[in-house]
């Protein structure tokens, strides 16, 4: 299956959104759930989408934690710290809540899960600044030492590569220019790897953020809550809805895009198409965003945020393609 055409008129900005090709940034929109205990990664496989018995010290793993129905309540990348100790990484708004939740289910299991945010500096590196000089050309959720900070390498943004660095709270952070928030999280967006957060919790099943094809989801582990809806999805040829990457330039006085959003067709304009997952505003003025919507509609017609008025969407190309036979 190939990445999904331009069907808008909108403008599509230039292919590098303005991002600079070097910097750091320590990332205060990402918090850290610490699992701790013999059984922490036998707990962890039991509850997520990913095979985490495959986690180890060079590899880092995307995960998504489901509810029963397959909807997605968080996503992770989890990190492996020692051989007794896991660190999830989440957006930091729904830290509580899935930290509160995953708990429920601990029960007899030798493992103690708390928020650990405090603990931990978690930094970005985007383009010349990741680390160390070959790291750009390892494979996304490969992982490494950087003295004792553990760095995990993450989908790159139109050719410049990212990197998660994650390192003790009193630890020296990674050297670097400085980059700006905005330019990371443009970059996380342009990377079509959707982070979930507080506003779209319960929105999506794993593939409608197409997390099967970026290495979210193993359909060859044991059972984990939501685990025979996301296989149905897959292998029954049901899904719908897929997430994609788009742009637009917002007229004055319009809103700016916002995780949750509603997305509109012109096909049919009497209820949404899609939802807003993932926004970012680029140093060139546009907005980019990851869209989960029907694939009929990113096949048709013109779309639109907001309202069925709102700003038109331009899609982009994704910058993987989307797995047909796992």
């Amino acid at each position: 299956m190939t990445s999904p055409t331009t069907t808008s008129d909108a403008s599509i900005p230039p292919a590098t959104h303005g991002l600079p090709p070097v910097g750091v940034v320590r990332l205060t929109h990402w918090g850290v759930i610490e699992a701790t205990g013999e059984d922490s990664i036998k707990f962890l496989n039991s509850q997520l989408s990913n095979d985490l018995n495959q986690l180890s010290s060079t590899q880092a793993r995307l995960a998504a934690f489901c509810s029963a129905k397959g909807r997605t309540q968080a996503s992770f990348v989890a990190v492996q710290r020692s051989e007794s100790a896991v660190l999830l990484l989440c957006s930091h708004d729904l830290l509580a809540a899935t930290l509160k939740r995953l708990s429920m289910f601990v029960m007899r299991a030798k493992t103690t899960l708390r928020d650990a945010t405090a603990d931990y500096l978690v930094y970005g590196l985007l383009g010349d600044s990741a680390l160390p000089p070959g790291g750009p050309t390892l494979g996304p959720w490969s992982a490494f030492a950087d003295g004792p900070a553990t760095v995990v390498q993450l989908y790159a943004a139109q050719g410049l590569a990212r990197q998660l660095w994650i390192g003790a709270s009193d630890a020296p952070a990674p050297a670097g220019p400085a980059l700006a928030l905005s330019d990371w999280q443009c970059a996380e967006v342009l990377s079509g790897v959707a982070t979930v957060s507080a506003p779209v919790v319960d929105a999506f099943v794993p593939q409608m953020l197409n997390y099967e094809s970026v290495g979210g989801v193993s359909f060859k582990k044991g059972c984990y809550p939501g685990q025979e809806v996301v296989a149905r999805s897959q292998f029954r040829g049901i899904l719908k809805r897929r997430a994609y990457l788009v742009s637009l330039s917002l007229p004055e006085g319009m809103a700016q895009p916002v995780a949750g959003q509603e997305v509109f067709s012109s096909q049919d304009t009497s209820q949404p198409c899609g939802l807003v997952v993932q926004a970012a505003h680029s140093a060139q003025g546009a907005w980019l965003a990851i869209v989960s919507m029907q694939t009929s509609a990113a096949e048709h017609g013109t779309l639109h945020v907001g309202s069925p008025e709102g700003a038109a969407l331009a899609l982009m190309p994704l910058p993987y393609a989307l797995l047909e036979d796992i």
